[in-house]
Formats: C-alpha cells, structure tokens, sequence
C-alpha cells in the first residue's frame, strides 16, 4: 500500500510517499485505521490540526473502508494568497 504526501505531510515524513509494508496493509481497513498506522509511524504529523484523506481521489471519512489497491493520498490544509 502506498500513502502520497504533498505539502506539509511530505516535509514531515521527509518523502514524498509512504510505503505500508503488506503484512500491515491488510489490517489497514478503513481510514481510521491508516491514520493510526501513519500517525504511530510520523508522531509530528498529529501536530497537524486537519489532514484530510482522499482515497481513489476522492475525499473520504474515518470509516471509509480502504483496500491495498486504493490510491490514498495525505492532504494537509492548503494556504497561500
């Protein structure tokens, strides 16, 4: 299963990708449960007060269910002017 990043979360992790390794991908069901994944794994990403998360490019919630062939994607707030 791979995570993309973009913005803040890619500066975080130092990459621009997470990749879950399989025998843990397969206990990663639902959104909920990836951002625990990735948040155990990134501790300063919790810093981050809202971080949506797309699956298949479309905005999904805590109990989306995922599978390892979903595109998910880790989107921080987005700013500028």
């Amino acid at each position: 299963m791979t995570i993309l990043l973009f913005g803040l979360t890619r500066d975080i992790v130092g990459d621009s990708s997470i990749e879950v390794p399989r025998e843990k991908a397969t206990s990663i069901s639902t959104v909920d449960k990836l951002k625990q994944f990735v948040f155990g794994q990134f501790p300063e990403l919790k810093k981050i007060t809202s971080i949506a998360v797309a699956v298949n490019n479309e905005y999904a919630t805590d109990g989306t269910p995922i599978v390892e062939s979903d595109e998910i994607a880790l989107i921080p707030p987005v700013s500028g002017g």
